[in-house]
C-alpha cells in the first residue's frame, strides 16, 4: 500500500438549533489517500485492497479514536472515493471484508454493521460519511453524517478512504426511537 497522505478532520459542536449543547459533540474523520494499484486496469483478485482495507481499518481507527482526545466513541462509519481511472469495486474491496474488524477494535467493540458509501469522483470531491450506534443499528438519535474533501484528492490514480467515529449523537434529538440506553448491543441491531 502506498499512502499519498493522511489528513484528520475534527468538527466540534458546541450550538445547534440556536441551543447550546448540554455535551458538546466531536466528530472525527481519518481519511487516507492511496495510490490504487489497478487504476486503469482490469484485475479480477483484488485481495491486494482486501488486505489494503485491513491496514486503513487499524491506522484510520486508530487515528480516528486518538482525535476523540479520551472521549468514547459512540458512532462509527466508513467512506471511499476511487478516482477516474479506478472501479466502485476496487473501493468495496477496501471498505468491506476486512476493514472492519480493526475499526471495531480501534473503538472497543462495535456490534452494528459499519454504514458506509462509496462513489467515484475526482479531485476535491465530498462524500458523505453514514454515522450510526457502533452497538445497535436502530438507535435513531445517532443517525448522522459527516461530509468530508480533501481538495488534490483523489487524483485518477488514487482512492481516497475515510473512517468517521463521534463521541455521541445528535445534539438535542427528538424524533423517539430506540435510546442509547436501551440497546442491548447483543445483536447490532437493538
Amino acid at each position: 500500500m502506498e499512502i499519498r497522505k493522511l489528513v484528520t478532520v475534527v468538527e466540534d459542536v458546541f450550538y445547534e438549533g440556536g441551543r447550546k449543547v448540554e455535551k458538546p459533540l466531536r466528530k472525527v474523520a481519518a481519511i487516507a489517500i492511496i495510490k490504487n494499484p489497478f487504476a486503469a486496469t482490469f484485475q479480477e483478485d483484488l485481495s491486494v485492497l482486501v488486505q489494503t482495507g485491513e491496514e486503513l481499518g487499524k491506522v484510520l481507527g486508530e487515528r480516528a479514536v486518538a482525535a476523540l482526545e479520551n472521549r468514547k466513541p459512540e458512532s462509527y462509519g466508513k467512506a471511499a472515493i476511487v478516482g477516474e481511472k479506478g472501479e466502485l469495486e476496487h473501493a468495496a474491496a477496501i471498505l468491506h471484508p476486512t476493514l472492519g474488524t480493526p475499526l471495531r477494535a480501534a473503538v472497543g467493540g462495535g456490534k452494528a454493521i459499519i454504514p458506509s458509501v462509496k462513489k467515484a469522483g475526482g479531485m476535491g470531491a465530498a462524500i458523505d460519511i453514514p454515522l450510526h450506534y457502533k452497538d445497535a443499528a436502530f438507535v435513531r438519535s445517532h443517525f448522522d453524517g459527516l461530509t468530508v474533501s480533501v481538495s488534490d484528492s483523489p487524483r485518477a490514480d488514487e482512492i481516497l478512504v475515510a473512517v468517521a467515529v463521534t463521541s455521541g449523537g445528535r445534539p438535542h434529538p427528538r424524533v423517539g426511537g430506540l435510546k442509547k440506553e436501551e440497546a442491548k448491543g447483543e445483536d447490532g441491531l437493538r
